[in-house]
C-alpha cells in the first residue's frame, strides 16, 4: 500500500500513519521517547500528532506531550525531516461545557505550544474541539490570523461534525483561503457498531461525514482511536470477558472480530495490521493516527504498509453475515 499521500494545494507530503504522542512523558519518556520518535523516522514516518491537552489528564504539567516532543526535536536539532501537527482549544477537563476557541484563548495555546515544541511555526494547527454557538467564519479568520503571523503553515479541526465543517470549507472558499487541510475524528473498524463514547465532545465518522470527505479531495480524513483502543486485541489475548466494559461490545462486533481473524490468518498477518489495513484502503485515502506504548507496538504498526489488503474484505455484510460468539444480540 502507499506509504505516502500529498495533501492537495499544500506543500505536505505525509506519511499514511502519522503518530500519535498522547503516551508521550507517559509511556515513553527522556531517551526512550528518543529512541521511539527515532524509530518512528527511521522507519519512513514524518507526521507527529500532538496536543497541549495530552497527558494532562495523568499529571498536572501542562503540555507534557509537547514538551517531549520538543525534547526530541532540540535533541537532534532538525525538524525540517517531519511535520508537526498540535491541537489547541481544548476545554479544561473540570469544564468541559465550556468553551476554548477564542482567538485570544487559542494564540495563548499556540505560543505555549511553539515555546514546548521548540518551533518557530507549526506545520498544522488544529482546533481540538468545536463551539457550535460562535460562527465557523469567525473561527477561521482566527487561524487565518495566525497564518498570517507566521505562526502556523495550515490549520485542521478536530471533533467537528459535518455541518461545522461545509460551513467553514465554503467560507473558506469564498475568500480564496485554503481551509482546513483535514479533520480529527473517531473512527475505526468497529466504530460504526459501537454504543455511544462516553465523552460526547468527541465526534466520530458517521455515513455523512464519510460521504462528504468522498466528495472533498482537498480535506483528508485523519482517523483517531485506529486501533479501537485495544478492544479487538483484548478480546484476542483475553476472551469476551475483557472487552465486556467497552464501548465496542455488541454483537456487531463480536461478528467482525471473527472476520478480522479469518483476515489475519489469510494474510498471516496480525490483528493490528487488519484494523490498520481497514482505514488504508478506505476511499477515499484516510491518514490513520496511532499511538503506541513500545517499539515493538510501533513495528507492528508499520508493517501494515507490506499488507496486501483488499477493501471488499472488509466489507460490513460479510462479517455481520456471520454467527457472533457469544450468543443474542448486546445493546
Amino acid at each position: 500500500m502507499a506509504k505516502y499521500m500529498k495533501i492537495r494545494d499544500t506543500a505536505l507530503n505525509v506519511c499514511r500513519i502519522g503518530l500519535g504522542t498522547a503516551n508521550a512523558g507517559l509511556a515513553w519518556d527522556g531517551a526512550a521517547s528518543f529512541r521511539m520518535l527515532d524509530a518512528y523516522v527511521d522507519r519512513g514516518g514524518n507526521l507527529i500528532d500532538t496536543a497541549r491537552i495530552y497527558s494532562d489528564w495523568v499529571k498536572p504539567e501542562v503540555g507534557r506531550s509537547e514538551r517531549v516532543v520538543g525534547d526530541w526535536i532540540r535533541h537532534r536539532k532538525r525538524h525540517d525531516d517531519v511535520i508537526v501537527m498540535t491541537k489547541g482549544g481544548h476545554p479544561r477537563l473540570d469544564a468541559m461545557h465550556v468553551s476554548r476557541l477564542s482567538r485570544s484563548e487559542m494564540e495563548a495555546d499556540l505560543t505555549m505550544s511553539l515555546r514546548a515544541l521548540s518551533m518557530d511555526c507549526v506545520d498544522v494547527y488544529c482546533y481540538h474541539r468545536d463551539d457550535g454557538t460562535l460562527p465557523a467564519e469567525k473561527l477561521i479568520e482566527s487561524m487565518e490570523s495566525f497564518v498570517r503571523a507566521g505562526k502556523i503553515r495550515y490549520y485542521a479541526c478536530s471533533n467537528w461534525n459535518t455541518g461545522r465543517m461545509k460551513l467553514a470549507d465554503a467560507y473558506s472558499k469564498k475568500m480564496g483561503y485554503r481551509g482546513f487541510v483535514l479533520n480529527q475524528a473517531l473512527y475505526n473498524y468497529g466504530s460504526e457498531r459501537m454504543k455511544p463514547f462516553p465523552d460526547k465532545t468527541m465526534v466520530t465518522a458517521d455515513a455523512e461525514m464519510l460521504a462528504y470527505h468522498a466528495g472533498n479531495a482537498s480535506q483528508v480524513l485523519a482517523p483517531y482511536m485506529s486501533l479501537c483502543s485495544g478492544f479487538f486485541h483484548a478480546l484476542d489475548g483475553k476472551g469476551e470477558e475483557a472487552g465486556k466494559d467497552s464501548p465496542y461490545f455488541t454483537s456487531e462486533n463480536l461478528a467482525i472480530y471473527q472476520r478480522i481473524k479469518q483476515i489475519a490468518a489469510a494474510h498471516n498477518t496480525g490483528i493490528t495490521q487488519v484494523l490498520l489495513g481497514f482505514i488504508l484502503t478506505r476511499e477515499p485515502h484516510m491518514l490513520p493516527l496511532i499511538g503506541v506504548s513500545s517499539l515493538q507496538q510501533l513495528d507492528e504498526v508499520m508493517a501494515a504498509f507490506d499488507g496486501d489488503f483488499k477493501s471488499e474484505e472488509f466489507d460490513f455484510a460479510v462479517a455481520l453475515s456471520q454467527e457472533a460468539p457469544g450468543g443474542g444480540r448486546q445493546q
